[in-house]
């Protein structure tokens, strides 16, 4: 019955916003009307479906990580069974969606008798149809893993299925069709984030309100807060970047489409300042005074309407049209191909003067960045040491990081295969070495403090990651080195490539999975955070020499090939810039090859350098029990060799 709030006011929220933009009346294509049942029952179901997915995501996240476990897991088994109810309604809500998404896009109505097979056709030609499917099919894994898994750790790979299954939602609806297509999608990512965790939160403490007890439900408040206001600061700042890319201009505003955007930020404001009023009255209280338990609900339930009331309006944005088109004319062959202007060609110092804001890697970057300053002042707060090469080591590893995607070889990395490599090579061996440096997971270590209560904290959660079988076996120096080299030779001369030039969850998936793997290679190599047994130190110079060899290999086979890869794409470009397409890809091999050298380099020479530290530390180990045994170890030795060489002195004389 909780969920009821919320829903009840995106149901308000729906109805006003979609008459005042005539989302329920104007037809979204010119292929016919589907039917009032489509126009009204398409924003009705997709209201019940985000709510429903908040629901189940925010049950999930209170039960692994905010709820502190009682012996018998009572709380994490009620948190679990009404994941599992509220899953099924997000299935069965993004299911119809499909059904009449595609009855809205062909203007046909279900009941057409043609219906089915024009569905079964061209139905999963629809990028807004496949999302939604994607995202339900990961909707059934996460309802079944709740109904049937009782301990945290399945739960915990449930949350983060559920989150997984926002990424396909972002990459549907105008988003899709933006122009400024990656920050478009971005922004919506980061708010449908904020938004779930928010509302998901909040309706999942007061479900379990009922089997907290005491002090528990302060101490799962005073968690959540947190959770709530980092998921404002998403929703603000998401929200306030989609709508410059929907809304164009300060003309854009005075639309129906802009008059919404006005009152989802008015229901922002509303939202924290009662959340203000919360932290004030009830999250610092409860603790202490369980008796404040009713008048915190009352407040939720509040908070919870008006969370209702945005949902709605959300949804019925996504009915409406943006001031700024979703498919401009006049474009050229290259911004409908990558959705930017096609960049000037390169020269001189330009590739220190191209710049392009990607917002999903600035922000994680500024982030990662901030965190870890945070932990090391926290260090020095309370007096502990914390080598200033390691900081250095992760500021310059996102500097590069931030270049290699935003700077000259994001840029025209998009429309050049030579600049495509150079942020390839960057990415996959110069930032990954440097992060690794940079002891990230150390660091956590030392500051994030461990929870007691059987509930899952940030600390809780790295360390079943660094401990975990999927870890062991990746970190596994062979496996390592074998994922570093052969995902160049299936990205490259395989259909992915392409994909990620055209896509943009192909290039985000590419970048992702290069760092990763460069970071994985690296980290058996060099690194010093917690994780599996590293090999010695020869047997991981055998290593980097030998996928050095196969690195060299890739580079020369791309140099030296004479056939284009992803010739389709790059010959739809239609830069001018009078480059020979398949000389620039040869240009790339060469760069491919001749880049791995330095860094390949410099973790030999790290390698040999940790070789040698390992014998002094071996050596002063040695020195330190000589010294407390009297040089025990020696003496026996002599006496061994004097027994050995007794009967043959014995035998001579």
């Amino acid at each position: 019955m909780i969920a009821a709030v919320p829903l009840a006011g995106a149901l308000v929220a729906l109805l006003a916003g979609g008459l005042a933009t005539g989302a329920f009346t104007e037809l979204a294509t010119g292929l016919g009307d589907a039917g009032p049942s489509v126009r009204w029952g398409l924003p009705l179901v997709r209201a019940v479906h985000d709510v429903a997915l908040a629901a189940t995501v925010g049950l999930l996240l209170v039960g692994t990580m905010l709820v502190p476990d009682d012996r018998a897991g009572t709380r994490r088994v009620a948190a679990a069974r009404a994941a599992s109810l509220t899953g099924m309604v997000w299935v069965v809500a993004g299911l119809a969606g499909v059904v009449l998404t595609f009855a809205d896009a062909a203007g046909m109505s279900p009941a057409d008798p043609q219906f089915g097979d024009q569905f079964g056709a061209f139905a999963m030609s629809f990028d807004a149809i496949r999302a939604t499917v994607v995202s339900s099919l990961i909707g059934m894994v996460v309802t079944t893993g709740a109904a049937v898994g009782r301990s945290r750790y399945t739960l915990a790979w449930m949350l983060f299925l559920g989150l997984v299954a926002l990424f396909p939602l972002g990459l549907a609806g105008h988003a899709a069709g933006s122009v400024a297509h990656d920050t478009a999608v971005t922004s919506l990512q980061y708010h449908l984030l904020g938004a779930v965790l928010w509302l998901g939160g909040l309706l999942g403490i007061l479900v379990l309100r009922p089997v907290l007890r005491g002090r528990d439900l302060g101490v799962t408040v005073e968690r959540y807060s947190h959770v709530a206001t980092w998921s404002l600061a998403f929703v603000a700042l998401s929200g306030v970047l989609n709508a410059a890319v929907r809304v164009g201009s300060w003309r854009g505003l005075a639309s129906s489409y802009g008059l919404i955007i006005g009152l989802k930020l008015l229901l922002l404001v509303a939202l924290a300042l009662v959340g203000l009023r919360q932290r004030r009255a009830y999250v610092a209280r409860l603790r202490e005074n369980p008796a404040l338990a009713a008048g915190f609900a009352r407040f939720a339930a509040i908070e919870l309407a008006v969370m209702g009331l945005a949902v709605g309006l959300g949804v019925a944005l996504s009915r409406s049209a943006p001031p700024v088109p979703e498919i401009q004319a006049g474009i050229s062959a290259a911004e409908s191909l990558t959705g930017y202007p096609a960049p000037a060609a390169p020269h001189g110092w330009s590739w220190l003067t191209t710049w392009r804001v990607d917002w999903l890697w600035l922000s994680l970057s500024l982030l990662a960045v901030g965190l870890y300053l945070r932990g090391v002042r926290v260090l020095h707060r309370r007096g502990d040491r914390w080598p200033v090469t390691r900081t250095l080591a992760w500021l310059a590893g996102h500097a590069a990081f931030l270049l290699a995607t935003q700077g000259a070889p994001g840029v025209l990395g998009k429309v050049s295969f030579s600049w495509h490599m150079s942020m390839h090579m960057a990415l996959m061996m110069g930032v990954p070495m440097l992060l690794v440096l940079g002891a990230p997971s150390t660091l956590a270590l030392r500051v994030l403090r461990p929870r007691h209560d059987g509930s899952f904290g940030p600390r809780e959660l790295l360390v079943a990651a660094l401990g975990s079988r999927w870890v062991g076996f990746m970190a596994n120096p062979l496996v390592a080195a074998i994922n570093f080299y052969a995902s160049l030779i299936v990205f490259y001369f395989t259909p992915l490539f392409e994909l990620a030039l055209r896509t943009h969850t192909g290039h985000v998936l590419m970048v992702v999975h290069f760092v990763l793997a460069g970071y994985g290679f690296a980290w058996v190599l060099i690194g010093v955070d917690p994780g599996p047994r590293k090999w010695p130190a020869p047997g991981r110079l055998v290593l980097l020499l030998g996928t050095l060899g196969f690195h060299a290999w890739f580079g020369i086979a791309v140099m030296s090939g004479t056939t284009l890869l992803a010739p389709a794409f790059y010959e739809a470009l239609q830069l001018g810039w009078g480059w020979n397409l398949l000389q620039d890809q040869q240009d790339g091999g060469a760069i491919a090859w001749g880049i791995g050298e330095l860094p390949t380099m410099i973790l030999a020479l790290l390698v040999v350098a940790d070789w040698v530290r390992s014998d002094s530390r071996e050596s002063r180990r040695y020195d330190r029990e000589a010294d407390r045994d009297e040089d025990a170890e020696l003496r026996a030795y002599n006496e061994r060799l004097g027994r050995m060489a007794g009967p043959d002195q014995t035998h001579r004389g």
